[in-house]
């Protein structure tokens, strides 16, 4: 990795560990609660944070909070916004705790999930926590009113597509006979999984005075870098796994990954198979024959190879065009220097 990354890896961790402090104390809840009646008790404020910070140091690339403020370095912001660089990597570790409840999921970045470490009530409430009080970071930032409300609206926005490509995803892999098509579920990903890259790129680009439409402009390239990322994903989930997570859980959840599509539309007996392999898998679990089975019978359409190649064309085209969407000064080579980031 670039030794600039790892520096501003380091200054990002460090922002998330003002906003997330194991310890929260009455300054903290003070800056992200307003005037409260009385000082939250010692237990409330050990369990308040205790989920998130469960998941957060387990790690993770931290590519998006990465892309803020090398997008708005881009456009000429020296420091980058780097206070706002733990918006968007808080929201993400909030989706994922919510995320593996409604998938039932067990492990997560190679630990249990975090509603089977602290109950449903914590790790809801956690997971919903996330996705506001890092908003404080944009009634902090040193910036007009008019700049602040702009990333507030962009922010809410992303956030309702976010929950709305959630929603697609659930609804099909509770339908074990339903089958979307490639466009679909390109769709489903550019919202679910694309939007906080976009999110990411735009509110840098923002924070640093560039235009509306040159933000939006880089938003949605890094929109389809979000989709590739989802996409080379479900690649790594039927062939090693996905590190933290066991090889096929993707098979166990049901979920409509392109590698199952393109399967389905070069082999339709699968389709006509699958409703049982989800149904088997689902009762067993990753290590179940089924899933073995699943992964085996895509594996042979050739799917999973198409697949991976569709998700390296959508980044080699969105690195094409990124140096034309970004001002001459400083010019694009912290961020394109990303792209092998997210390809490893």
């Amino acid at each position: 990795m670039r030794t600039e990354y790892t520096q501003l890896l380091a200054l990002i961790e460090g922002e998330i560990a003002r906003v997330l402090p194991t310890a929260p104390d009455e300054a903290w809840f003070a800056r992200f609660f307003g005037p409260l009646p009385n000082p939250p008790a010692e237990e409330i404020a050990r369990s308040l944070n205790s989920p998130a910070l469960e998941l957060i140091r387990r790690g993770g690339k931290r590519w998006r909070p990465l892309l803020l403020v090398l997008a708005a370095r881009a456009f000429g912001r020296e420091d980058g916004a780097l206070s706002l660089a733990p918006l968007v990597e808080i929201a993400h570790n909030g989706t994922l705790i919510v995320d593996d409840i409604e998938d039932a999921a067990d492990m997560r970045r190679g630990g249990p999930a975090i509603h089977l470490m602290y109950g449903l009530d914590l790790a809801v409430n956690a997971g919903n926590l996330l996705y506001f009080l890092p908003l404080a970071l944009i009634d902090e930032f040193d910036g007009s009113a008019a700049l602040r409300l702009s990333l507030h609206g962009r922010y809410a926005l992303h956030m309702r597509r976010l929950h709305l490509g959630q929603a697609m995803d659930i609804t099909w892999h509770r339908t074990h006979s339903y089958i979307p098509s490639v466009d679909h579920y390109l769709a489903m990903c550019a919202l679910k999984t694309g939007v906080l890259a976009r999110a990411a790129a735009e509110l840098g680009a923002l924070a640093a005075g560039s235009g509306a439409g040159a933000a939006e402009a880089l938003g949605s390239a890094f929109e389809s870098v979000g989709v590739a990322f989802q996409i080379l994903d479900d690649v790594r989930n039927l062939r090693e796994g996905n590190p933290g997570k066991k090889r096929g859980d993707d098979i166990v959840e049901g979920k409509k990954s392109l590698p199952v599509i393109v399967a389905c539309d070069r082999e339709p007996r699968l389709r006509r198979e699958l409703p049982r392999l989800f149904n088997e898998a689902r009762a067993g679990g990753p290590d179940s024959s089924a899933v073995e089975e699943t992964i085996g019978m895509i594996s042979r359409t050739g799917a999973i190879d198409e697949a991976e190649r569709r998700a390296r064309a959508i980044l080699q085209a969105v690195r094409g065009v990124i140096p034309g969407l970004l001002p001459m000064e400083p010019g694009p080579a912290e961020l394109d220097g990303l792209f092998p980031l997210l390809e490893g």
